[in-house]
């Protein structure tokens, strides 16, 4: 006990010490980032500007939370001490695990209902489509790509590619052909798919850093062709008036054929919005069953085995190339569905869209929540998504700031910032899930064993 406590003790001088440190670096990397800023001013000319108080708020932050790390987390951090193997675990792990998924579920089927019938068409309109839908369109893409980074171990930086091929695909057929949203979404996903087959094939041989190199290359040069292909895609100027899906061929419109009209109800935009909600749930819980049914299939194990170890997958008789090529068509397909979404959702598309920040979004939702984690890709874009558009709702700030302060526009600077916090507190996610699909025995017998082998 004396030995814990002496571990414990709090180290006031270190604390000071490196809460300066941490301020010293904070000051020299905000101040070219937040302490000067350029605004134009009443003669049309850029003029270089300050802003202290707000550059002193972010230093005094960093260095706070130093501190408060110093003095109250650390000291009870006691890394070498594990919990023992047949120990039980939590109470929490247990109703999160056997009750937390249903409850989600319901929660999420609700969400529209419980916002229609308390706030009303007014306000309602915004908080199911920006914090229902939007964040649904992430999650759906995090899942997604959670199959070729998270399952199979391969780095993918141009993700974004496969979102615009399928928005695209809907919007151009949609527009040439007349076809209606539900013919076109699994062709889309079918594009998509053969989309992730092409690029699967010239990074065959690549791992690691070139593989990552030669992804990002090809979101760039997906976003290019969109661009300059005018006669195609309409370059810089998008697609517009794309045709919005249908209730059973019944528009959201105010029309008489409308669906207002059909079920005697009084138009509103609202309800186009709370059907687009349901449609990009649907889509998303489909993508999460398809993603736990083929892990615990033979290519789910082979995913795992191709994460862990390439050389050893090939040794026991894995095709590597199948098992990569099925990685890239299967998160590249439900990219495609997410990307028709989109474009049926907003009713226009242009490149720029679909650029790489949207890419390093959907990677930083899949390694915060944890690679290989349903539950973390959800929580992290929950975080991510929502707080981002919470934080331009943030008024307090703009009063204190001035009010030309838009908190949404360091929205990437606070990514990093929860980027570089998890990799050093919890480096394989917020929930972090690398455990095997498959045992020779039942987990709870290799727990017993390893308690023996740890008292001997």
């Amino acid at each position: 006990m004396a030995d814990g406590a002496q571990n414990r003790r709090v180290d006031l001088a270190s604390a000071l010490r490196g809460a300066g440190l941490t301020g010293l670096i904070a000051l020299g990397l905000f101040l070219p980032l937040i302490g000067f800023q350029t605004v134009t001013n009443i003669n049309d000319q850029l003029v270089l500007t300050t802003r202290w108080p707000l550059l002193a708020a972010f230093v005094a932050v960093a260095a706070g939370g130093r501190l408060v790390y110093s003095l109250a987390v650390e000291p009870w951090l006691d890394r070498s001490a594990l919990r023992p193997a047949q120990a039980a675990p939590p109470a929490w792990r247990f109703y999160l695990e056997n009750w937390g998924v249903p409850f989600a579920i319901a929660a999420a089927i609700a969400y529209p209902l419980v916002i229609y019938f308390t706030i009303g068409t007014s306000g309602g309109q915004k908080w199911i489509d920006t914090f229902g839908v939007q964040i649904l369109i992430y999650v759906m893409l995090g899942w997604g790509l959670n199959i070729v980074v998270g399952l199979a171990g391969l780095l993918d930086l141009g993700y974004v590619a496969f979102y615009a091929v399928g928005a695209y695909s809907y919007a151009l057929l949609a527009k040439t052909f007349g076809l209606s949203f539900w013919i076109l979404l699994p062709l889309a996903g079918v594009l998509s798919s053969f989309w992730g087959i092409l690029l699967g094939f010239p990074v065959l041989r690549l791992r690691g850093d070139y593989l990552a190199i030669v992804t990002l290359a090809f979101g760039e040069i997906i976003r290019l062709i969109l661009i300059n292909w005018v006669a195609l895609t309409n370059g810089y100027a998008g697609i517009i008036s794309i045709p919005r899906p249908t209730f059973f061929g019944l528009p959201f419109t105010a029309s008489d054929n409308g669906f207002a009209a059909h079920f005697e109800l009084e138009f509103s935009p609202l309800h186009r919005v709370i059907f687009l909600y349901y449609v990009i749930l649907a889509l998303a819980l489909l993508t999460c069953f398809v993603t736990v049914r083929l892990r615990r299939l033979p290519i789910g194990r082979a995913w795992e085995a191709l994460r862990e170890d390439e050389i050893a997958c090939r040794a026991l008789g894995i095709n590597t190339t199948n098992t990569k090529l099925t990685a890239f068509a299967m998160g590249a397909m439900f990219a495609g569905f997410a990307g028709s979404f989109f474009a049926a959702r907003e009713a226009f598309i242009s490149p720029e869209s679909f650029t790489f920040i949207e890419s390093a979004t959907i990677l930083s939702i899949v390694v915060l929540g944890g690679m290989g984690s349903q539950i973390g890709v959800v929580i992290a874009a929950i975080v991510m998504i929502g707080g981002t558009e919470i934080m331009r709702q943030l008024d307090f700030l703009k009063a204190i700031f001035g009010q030309t302060f838009d908190p949404s526009q360091y929205r990437m600077l606070l990514f990093g910032l929860a980027m570089v916090l998890i990799m050093i507190w919890r480096p394989r996610g917020l929930v972090a899930t690398r455990a095997p699909s498959v045992y020779w025995r039942k987990p709870t017998e290799i727990s017993v064993d390893l308690a023996k082998e740890g008292h001997r």
